[in-house]
Protein backbone atom coordinates (compact mmCIF):
# COMPACT_ATOMS: atom_id res chain seq x y z
CA UNK A 1 0.00 0.00 0.00
CA UNK A 2 1.48 3.32 -1.09
CA UNK A 3 1.28 6.27 1.27
CA UNK A 4 2.42 8.81 -1.32
CA UNK A 5 0.11 11.81 -1.29
CA UNK A 6 -0.96 11.38 -4.91
CA UNK A 7 -1.74 7.70 -4.38
CA UNK A 8 -3.79 8.34 -1.25
CA UNK A 9 -5.72 11.02 -3.15
CA UNK A 10 -6.26 8.57 -6.01
CA UNK A 11 -7.79 5.96 -3.67
CA UNK A 12 -10.42 8.41 -2.45
CA UNK A 13 -10.89 9.99 -5.88
CA UNK A 14 -11.81 6.55 -7.21
CA UNK A 15 -14.40 6.05 -4.48
CA UNK A 16 -12.58 3.64 -2.17
CA UNK A 17 -12.35 3.80 1.61
CA UNK A 18 -9.15 5.07 3.20
CA UNK A 19 -7.66 3.12 6.07
CA UNK A 20 -6.38 4.67 9.27
CA UNK A 21 -2.76 4.80 8.05
CA UNK A 22 -3.73 6.67 4.88
CA UNK A 23 -5.83 9.15 6.84
CA UNK A 24 -3.03 9.70 9.34
CA UNK A 25 -0.49 10.37 6.58
CA UNK A 26 -2.85 13.00 5.15
CA UNK A 27 -3.22 14.66 8.55
CA UNK A 28 0.53 14.50 9.15
CA UNK A 29 1.06 16.15 5.77
CA UNK A 30 -1.29 18.95 6.73
CA UNK A 31 0.79 19.68 9.83
CA UNK A 32 4.38 19.22 8.67
CA UNK A 33 3.92 20.61 5.16
CA UNK A 34 4.60 17.27 3.52
CA UNK A 35 1.44 17.78 1.47
CA UNK A 36 1.24 20.89 -0.68
CA UNK A 37 -1.80 23.18 -0.70
CA UNK A 38 -2.75 21.71 -4.07
CA UNK A 39 -2.63 18.15 -2.72
CA UNK A 40 -4.62 19.10 0.39
CA UNK A 41 -7.21 20.83 -1.79
CA UNK A 42 -7.41 17.78 -4.06
CA UNK A 43 -8.01 15.53 -1.07
CA UNK A 44 -10.67 17.87 0.29
CA UNK A 45 -12.44 17.81 -3.08
CA UNK A 46 -12.15 14.02 -3.28
CA UNK A 47 -13.74 13.68 0.17
CA UNK A 48 -16.39 16.23 -0.81
CA UNK A 49 -17.26 14.30 -3.98
CA UNK A 50 -16.88 10.72 -2.75
CA UNK A 51 -17.78 11.00 0.92
CA UNK A 52 -16.39 9.35 4.05
CA UNK A 53 -17.85 6.49 6.07
CA UNK A 54 -18.42 6.92 9.80
CA UNK A 55 -15.27 4.90 10.48
CA UNK A 56 -13.23 7.14 8.16
CA UNK A 57 -14.68 10.25 9.79
CA UNK A 58 -13.87 8.97 13.28
CA UNK A 59 -10.30 8.21 12.16
CA UNK A 60 -9.94 11.67 10.60
CA UNK A 61 -11.34 13.37 13.70
CA UNK A 62 -9.04 11.46 16.05
CA UNK A 63 -5.98 12.11 13.89
CA UNK A 64 -6.76 15.82 13.68
CA UNK A 65 -7.34 15.96 17.44
CA UNK A 66 -3.96 14.33 18.07
CA UNK A 67 -2.18 16.60 15.58
CA UNK A 68 -1.55 19.01 18.45
CA UNK A 69 -2.00 19.41 22.19
CA UNK A 70 -5.09 18.17 24.02
CA UNK A 71 -6.15 20.25 27.01
CA UNK A 72 -6.76 18.66 30.38
CA UNK A 73 -8.66 20.36 33.14
CA UNK A 74 -8.32 17.96 36.06
CA UNK A 75 -5.26 19.81 37.36
CA UNK A 76 -7.14 23.12 37.22
CA UNK A 77 -9.64 21.81 39.83
CA UNK A 78 -12.53 23.70 38.25
CA UNK A 79 -15.64 23.46 40.46
CA UNK A 80 -17.98 22.56 37.60
CA UNK A 81 -18.24 20.74 34.28
CA UNK A 82 -16.30 21.79 31.18
CA UNK A 83 -18.90 22.32 28.47
CA UNK A 84 -19.23 23.89 25.04
CA UNK A 85 -21.55 24.49 22.12
CA UNK A 86 -20.89 24.71 18.42
CA UNK A 87 -23.02 26.03 15.57
CA UNK A 88 -22.62 24.67 12.06
CA UNK A 89 -22.82 28.21 10.77
CA UNK A 90 -25.47 30.75 9.97
CA UNK A 91 -26.02 34.37 9.02
CA UNK A 92 -26.32 36.69 12.00
CA UNK A 93 -25.61 33.85 14.42
CA UNK A 94 -24.16 35.54 17.47
CA UNK A 95 -25.53 32.98 19.95
CA UNK A 96 -22.07 32.03 21.26
CA UNK A 97 -21.51 35.54 22.59
CA UNK A 98 -24.47 35.19 24.95
CA UNK A 99 -24.43 31.45 25.52
CA UNK A 100 -20.90 31.15 26.91
CA UNK A 101 -21.44 33.70 29.72
CA UNK A 102 -24.95 32.37 30.44
CA UNK A 103 -23.62 28.85 31.06
CA UNK A 104 -20.70 30.29 33.03
CA UNK A 105 -23.12 32.23 35.23
CA UNK A 106 -24.95 28.95 35.89
CA UNK A 107 -21.81 27.14 37.10
CA UNK A 108 -20.31 25.69 33.93
CA UNK A 109 -16.87 26.36 32.47
CA UNK A 110 -16.79 27.10 28.74
CA UNK A 111 -13.47 27.09 26.85
CA UNK A 112 -15.13 27.93 23.53
CA UNK A 113 -12.69 27.24 20.71
CA UNK A 114 -14.30 29.09 17.81
CA UNK A 115 -13.61 29.75 14.15
CA UNK A 116 -13.50 32.61 11.69
CA UNK A 117 -15.94 33.32 8.90
CA UNK A 118 -16.35 30.47 6.45
CA UNK A 119 -18.08 30.96 3.12
CA UNK A 120 -21.17 33.15 3.53
CA UNK A 121 -21.33 32.79 7.32
CA UNK A 122 -19.83 35.03 9.94
CA UNK A 123 -17.22 33.78 12.39
CA UNK A 124 -17.35 34.15 16.16
CA UNK A 125 -13.67 35.11 16.31
CA UNK A 126 -14.20 37.85 13.73
CA UNK A 127 -16.90 39.28 15.99
CA UNK A 128 -14.62 39.17 19.04
CA UNK A 129 -11.81 40.79 17.02
CA UNK A 130 -13.97 43.91 16.78
CA UNK A 131 -13.31 44.44 20.51
CA UNK A 132 -10.05 46.43 20.88
CA UNK A 133 -7.31 44.49 22.65
CA UNK A 134 -9.26 41.23 22.94
CA UNK A 135 -6.84 38.33 22.51
CA UNK A 136 -8.36 35.28 20.80
CA UNK A 137 -5.10 33.32 21.11
CA UNK A 138 -4.06 33.48 24.77
CA UNK A 139 -1.47 31.27 26.37
CA UNK A 140 -2.64 28.36 28.48
CA UNK A 141 -1.98 30.19 31.75
CA UNK A 142 -4.14 33.13 30.65
CA UNK A 143 -6.84 30.80 29.42
CA UNK A 144 -6.95 28.97 32.75
CA UNK A 145 -7.05 32.25 34.67
CA UNK A 146 -9.87 33.51 32.47
CA UNK A 147 -11.91 30.37 32.98
CA UNK A 148 -11.42 30.58 36.72
CA UNK A 149 -12.33 34.26 36.88
CA UNK A 150 -15.06 34.54 34.24
CA UNK A 151 -16.18 30.95 33.66
CA UNK A 152 -15.82 31.29 29.90
CA UNK A 153 -13.28 32.15 27.23
CA UNK A 154 -14.12 32.58 23.55
CA UNK A 155 -10.84 31.85 21.81
CA UNK A 156 -9.45 30.56 18.54
CA UNK A 157 -7.25 27.67 17.67
CA UNK A 158 -3.80 28.26 19.02
CA UNK A 159 -0.85 26.78 17.19
CA UNK A 160 -1.01 23.89 19.66
CA UNK A 161 -4.68 22.96 19.20
CA UNK A 162 -5.66 20.82 16.19
CA UNK A 163 -3.18 22.44 13.79
CA UNK A 164 -4.23 20.05 11.03
CA UNK A 165 -7.74 21.46 11.16
CA UNK A 166 -6.53 25.06 11.07
CA UNK A 167 -4.81 24.50 7.72
CA UNK A 168 -7.60 22.39 6.24
CA UNK A 169 -10.22 24.92 7.42
CA UNK A 170 -8.51 27.71 5.44
CA UNK A 171 -8.21 25.52 2.34
CA UNK A 172 -11.89 24.51 2.44
CA UNK A 173 -12.95 28.15 2.66
CA UNK A 174 -11.49 28.98 -0.75
CA UNK A 175 -11.99 25.71 -2.66
CA UNK A 176 -15.79 25.23 -2.52
CA UNK A 177 -15.45 22.23 -0.19
CA UNK A 178 -17.14 23.74 2.87
CA UNK A 179 -20.43 21.82 2.59
CA UNK A 180 -19.08 18.32 3.30
CA UNK A 181 -20.59 16.46 6.25
CA UNK A 182 -17.43 14.43 7.05
CA UNK A 183 -15.17 17.50 6.80
CA UNK A 184 -17.54 19.63 8.86
CA UNK A 185 -17.77 16.86 11.47
CA UNK A 186 -14.02 16.35 11.74
CA UNK A 187 -13.32 20.08 11.81
CA UNK A 188 -15.78 20.81 14.59
CA UNK A 189 -15.06 17.79 16.75
CA UNK A 190 -11.26 17.83 16.48
CA UNK A 191 -11.22 21.30 18.04
CA UNK A 192 -13.78 20.36 20.68
CA UNK A 193 -12.02 17.12 21.63
CA UNK A 194 -8.72 19.01 21.85
CA UNK A 195 -10.40 21.42 24.28
CA UNK A 196 -10.87 18.58 26.77
CA UNK A 197 -14.64 18.91 27.07
CA UNK A 198 -16.98 16.88 29.25
CA UNK A 199 -20.06 17.67 27.18
CA UNK A 200 -20.93 19.29 23.85
CA UNK A 201 -24.19 20.67 22.43
CA UNK A 202 -24.40 21.23 18.69
CA UNK A 203 -26.59 23.73 16.89
CA UNK A 204 -27.19 22.29 13.42
CA UNK A 205 -28.63 24.98 11.16
CA UNK A 206 -31.04 24.12 8.36
CA UNK A 207 -32.43 26.35 5.63
CA UNK A 208 -31.40 28.66 2.81
CA UNK A 209 -28.76 30.36 4.95
CA UNK A 210 -27.17 27.16 6.28
CA UNK A 211 -24.65 24.70 4.92
CA UNK A 212 -27.41 22.13 5.37
CA UNK A 213 -30.10 23.63 3.18
CA UNK A 214 -32.52 20.71 3.52
CA UNK A 215 -33.88 18.90 6.59
CA UNK A 216 -32.43 15.62 5.30
CA UNK A 217 -28.91 17.08 5.11
CA UNK A 218 -29.25 18.69 8.54
CA UNK A 219 -30.43 15.42 10.07
CA UNK A 220 -27.51 13.59 8.46
CA UNK A 221 -25.07 16.18 9.81
CA UNK A 222 -26.60 16.00 13.31
CA UNK A 223 -26.35 12.19 13.29
CA UNK A 224 -22.74 12.38 12.09
CA UNK A 225 -21.72 14.89 14.74
CA UNK A 226 -23.38 13.10 17.65
CA UNK A 227 -22.24 9.66 16.48
CA UNK A 228 -18.60 10.63 15.97
CA UNK A 229 -18.50 12.63 19.24
CA UNK A 230 -19.96 9.75 21.23
CA UNK A 231 -17.60 7.34 19.48
CA UNK A 232 -14.69 9.46 20.65
CA UNK A 233 -15.97 9.46 24.22
CA UNK A 234 -17.54 12.93 24.27
CA UNK A 235 -21.19 13.09 25.42
CA UNK A 236 -23.09 15.16 22.87
CA UNK A 237 -26.52 16.10 21.61
CA UNK A 238 -27.72 18.33 18.79
CA UNK A 239 -30.57 20.71 18.11
CA UNK A 240 -31.76 21.43 14.59
CA UNK A 241 -32.61 25.13 14.22
CA UNK A 242 -34.02 27.22 11.40
CA UNK A 243 -31.79 29.37 9.20
CA UNK A 244 -34.26 30.57 6.57
CA UNK A 245 -33.75 34.10 7.83
CA UNK A 246 -31.02 36.06 9.55
CA UNK A 247 -30.84 35.17 13.26
CA UNK A 248 -31.47 38.27 15.33
CA UNK A 249 -31.77 41.63 13.60
CA UNK A 250 -28.11 42.38 12.85
CA UNK A 251 -25.50 40.95 10.54
CA UNK A 252 -21.86 42.04 10.67
CA UNK A 253 -19.14 41.76 13.27
CA UNK A 254 -19.21 44.84 15.52
CA UNK A 255 -22.95 45.21 14.94
CA UNK A 256 -23.55 41.68 16.23
CA UNK A 257 -21.45 42.38 19.32
CA UNK A 258 -23.72 45.37 19.98
CA UNK A 259 -26.78 43.12 19.64
CA UNK A 260 -25.25 40.51 21.96
CA UNK A 261 -24.60 43.14 24.62
CA UNK A 262 -28.12 44.52 24.30
CA UNK A 263 -29.38 40.93 24.70
CA UNK A 264 -27.36 40.36 27.88
CA UNK A 265 -28.46 43.73 29.25
CA UNK A 266 -32.11 43.00 28.50
CA UNK A 267 -32.40 46.06 26.27
CA UNK A 268 -33.69 44.02 23.32
CA UNK A 269 -33.96 40.30 22.71
CA UNK A 270 -35.18 39.34 19.26
CA UNK A 271 -37.64 36.47 19.89
CA UNK A 272 -36.06 33.83 17.64
CA UNK A 273 -32.58 34.61 18.93
CA UNK A 274 -33.86 34.35 22.49
CA UNK A 275 -35.54 31.00 21.85
CA UNK A 276 -32.44 29.44 20.27
CA UNK A 277 -30.14 30.78 22.99
CA UNK A 278 -32.37 29.57 25.84
CA UNK A 279 -32.85 26.14 24.27
CA UNK A 280 -29.12 25.56 23.73
CA UNK A 281 -28.23 26.85 27.19
CA UNK A 282 -30.76 24.51 28.78
CA UNK A 283 -29.33 21.55 26.87
CA UNK A 284 -25.84 22.42 28.12
CA UNK A 285 -26.97 22.72 31.74
CA UNK A 286 -28.75 19.36 31.66
CA UNK A 287 -25.84 17.67 29.86
CA UNK A 288 -23.43 19.07 32.46
CA UNK A 289 -25.74 18.03 35.34
CA UNK A 290 -26.12 21.66 36.38
CA UNK A 291 -29.90 21.26 36.18
CA UNK A 292 -31.98 18.09 36.59
CA UNK A 293 -34.37 18.74 33.71
CA UNK A 294 -35.00 21.21 30.86
CA UNK A 295 -37.68 23.15 32.75
CA UNK A 296 -35.44 23.95 35.69
CA UNK A 297 -32.56 24.63 33.33
CA UNK A 298 -34.59 27.28 31.51
CA UNK A 299 -35.46 28.90 34.83
CA UNK A 300 -31.77 29.10 35.72
CA UNK A 301 -31.02 30.66 32.33
CA UNK A 302 -33.73 33.26 32.78
CA UNK A 303 -32.54 34.05 36.30
CA UNK A 304 -28.95 34.76 35.24
CA UNK A 305 -30.18 36.99 32.43
CA UNK A 306 -32.54 38.83 34.76
CA UNK A 307 -29.99 39.51 37.50
CA UNK A 308 -27.14 40.48 35.16
CA UNK A 309 -24.85 37.60 36.11
CA UNK A 310 -24.31 36.57 32.48
CA UNK A 311 -23.42 40.16 31.50
CA UNK A 312 -20.89 40.27 34.34
CA UNK A 313 -19.28 37.04 33.11
CA UNK A 314 -18.99 38.48 29.60
CA UNK A 315 -17.34 41.63 30.94
CA UNK A 316 -14.85 39.67 33.04
CA UNK A 317 -13.99 37.48 30.04
CA UNK A 318 -13.30 40.51 27.83
CA UNK A 319 -11.08 42.25 30.38
CA UNK A 320 -9.23 39.05 31.30
CA UNK A 321 -8.39 38.47 27.64
CA UNK A 322 -7.02 41.97 27.06
CA UNK A 323 -10.13 43.96 26.19
CA UNK A 324 -11.29 47.14 27.94
CA UNK A 325 -12.27 46.71 31.57
CA UNK A 326 -15.33 48.91 31.01
CA UNK A 327 -16.33 47.39 27.69
CA UNK A 328 -19.85 46.31 28.64
CA UNK A 329 -20.56 49.76 30.09
CA UNK A 330 -19.04 51.77 27.22
CA UNK A 331 -19.21 49.56 24.14
CA UNK A 332 -20.17 52.52 21.93
CA UNK A 333 -16.78 54.06 22.72
CA UNK A 334 -14.85 50.97 21.66
CA UNK A 335 -16.74 49.42 18.74
CA UNK A 336 -16.00 51.17 15.45
CA UNK A 337 -18.89 52.53 13.40
CA UNK A 338 -19.16 52.56 9.62
CA UNK A 339 -19.13 56.08 8.15
CA UNK A 340 -22.19 55.51 5.93
CA UNK A 341 -25.63 54.22 6.95
CA UNK A 342 -28.45 53.94 4.41
CA UNK A 343 -31.95 52.61 4.99
CA UNK A 344 -33.47 49.92 2.79
CA UNK A 345 -37.10 50.87 2.12
CA UNK A 346 -39.98 48.57 1.28
CA UNK A 347 -40.95 49.16 -2.36
CA UNK A 348 -44.61 48.28 -1.68
CA UNK A 349 -47.07 47.20 0.99
CA UNK A 350 -46.99 43.55 1.96
CA UNK A 351 -45.92 40.79 4.29
CA UNK A 352 -42.27 39.80 4.56
CA UNK A 353 -42.44 36.40 2.89
CA UNK A 354 -38.86 35.22 2.37
CA UNK A 355 -35.21 36.06 2.79
CA UNK A 356 -32.45 34.84 0.54
CA UNK A 357 -30.34 34.36 3.63
CA UNK A 358 -27.20 32.96 2.05
CA UNK A 359 -27.14 35.84 -0.42
CA UNK A 360 -27.53 38.30 2.46
CA UNK A 361 -24.48 36.73 4.10
CA UNK A 362 -22.55 37.13 0.86
CA UNK A 363 -23.72 40.74 0.62
CA UNK A 364 -22.07 41.42 3.99
CA UNK A 365 -18.92 39.69 2.73
CA UNK A 366 -19.06 42.00 -0.30
CA UNK A 367 -19.22 45.02 2.00
CA UNK A 368 -15.94 43.84 3.55
CA UNK A 369 -17.43 42.03 6.54
CA UNK A 370 -16.08 38.62 5.50
CA UNK A 371 -13.38 36.99 3.40
CA UNK A 372 -13.34 36.09 -0.28
CA UNK A 373 -9.86 34.58 0.19
CA UNK A 374 -8.14 33.55 3.41
CA UNK A 375 -5.83 36.60 3.47
CA UNK A 376 -8.60 39.22 3.13
CA UNK A 377 -8.76 41.96 5.76
CA UNK A 378 -12.14 42.26 7.50
CA UNK A 379 -13.89 45.58 8.04
CA UNK A 380 -15.59 44.99 11.39
CA UNK A 381 -17.77 48.08 11.03
CA UNK A 382 -19.91 47.01 8.10
CA UNK A 383 -23.13 45.02 7.96
CA UNK A 384 -26.86 45.32 8.48
CA UNK A 385 -29.08 46.36 11.38
CA UNK A 386 -32.81 46.45 11.97
CA UNK A 387 -33.59 43.52 9.67
CA UNK A 388 -37.32 42.85 9.60
CA UNK A 389 -38.35 39.28 10.45
CA UNK A 390 -40.37 36.96 8.28
CA UNK A 391 -44.10 37.40 8.80
CA UNK A 392 -43.89 41.16 9.49
CA UNK A 393 -46.46 43.41 7.80
CA UNK A 394 -44.84 46.47 6.20
CA UNK A 395 -46.03 49.46 4.21
CA UNK A 396 -44.32 51.05 1.22
CA UNK A 397 -41.43 53.16 2.50
CA UNK A 398 -41.00 51.28 5.78
CA UNK A 399 -37.41 50.41 6.70
CA UNK A 400 -36.56 46.77 5.97
CA UNK A 401 -32.97 47.12 7.20
CA UNK A 402 -30.15 49.65 7.50
CA UNK A 403 -26.89 49.14 5.58
CA UNK A 404 -23.63 50.09 7.32
CA UNK A 405 -20.87 50.58 4.75
CA UNK A 406 -17.39 52.01 4.28
CA UNK A 407 -18.52 54.34 1.49
CA UNK A 408 -21.66 55.55 -0.25
CA UNK A 409 -21.11 53.52 -3.40
CA UNK A 410 -20.94 50.25 -1.45
CA UNK A 411 -23.97 51.27 0.57
CA UNK A 412 -26.03 52.10 -2.51
CA UNK A 413 -25.21 48.81 -4.17
CA UNK A 414 -26.12 46.90 -0.99
CA UNK A 415 -29.44 48.75 -0.65
CA UNK A 416 -30.42 47.87 -4.22
CA UNK A 417 -29.40 44.24 -3.71
CA UNK A 418 -31.18 43.84 -0.39
CA UNK A 419 -34.48 45.05 -1.84
CA UNK A 420 -34.33 42.02 -4.12
CA UNK A 421 -33.28 39.61 -1.36
CA UNK A 422 -36.22 40.33 0.95
CA UNK A 423 -39.43 39.18 -0.71
CA UNK A 424 -42.87 40.66 0.04
CA UNK A 425 -46.26 39.02 -0.44
CA UNK A 426 -49.84 40.31 -0.66
CA UNK A 427 -51.07 37.55 1.64
CA UNK A 428 -50.39 37.12 5.34
CA UNK A 429 -47.25 35.12 6.11
CA UNK A 430 -46.19 33.45 9.33
CA UNK A 431 -42.66 32.52 10.34
CA UNK A 432 -42.20 28.86 11.22
CA UNK A 433 -40.64 27.35 14.32
CA UNK A 434 -37.00 28.14 15.06
CA UNK A 435 -36.14 24.95 17.04
CA UNK A 436 -37.00 22.15 14.64
CA UNK A 437 -35.82 18.98 16.38
CA UNK A 438 -33.02 17.28 18.26
CA UNK A 439 -30.58 14.40 17.98
CA UNK A 440 -29.82 12.61 21.25
CA UNK A 441 -28.46 9.25 20.23
CA UNK A 442 -26.18 8.12 17.42
CA UNK A 443 -28.62 5.31 16.80
CA UNK A 444 -31.88 7.23 16.98
CA UNK A 445 -33.45 9.70 14.59
CA UNK A 446 -34.17 13.35 15.35
CA UNK A 447 -37.27 14.20 17.32
CA UNK A 448 -39.34 17.32 17.57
Amino acid sequence: MSLLAQEVIRVKRDGHALDTAQIEVFVRGLVDGGWSDAQCAAMAMAIFQRGFSTAETVALTRAMTRSGAVMEWASAHLPGPVLDKHSTGGVGDKVSLMLAPIVAACGGFVPMVSGRGLGHTGGTLDKMDSIPGYNTAPGLATLRATLRGAGCAIIGQTSELAPADRRLYAIRDVTATVESIPLITASILSKKLAAGLQGLVLDVKVGNGAFACTPAMAQALARSLVSVAEGAGLPARALLTDMNQVLGDTCGNALEVHEALDFLRGVRREPRLLEVTRALAAEMLVLGKLAPDPGLALRRVDDCLRDGAALECFGRMVSSLGGPADFVQRAQKYLARAPVQLDVRAPQDGWVQRMQTRAIGLLVVGLGGGRRVATDHIDHRVGLTGLVPLGRRVQAGDVLATVHAANRADAGHAVASLQQLIGLSDTAQHAGAVVLGRQDSPNGGPSG
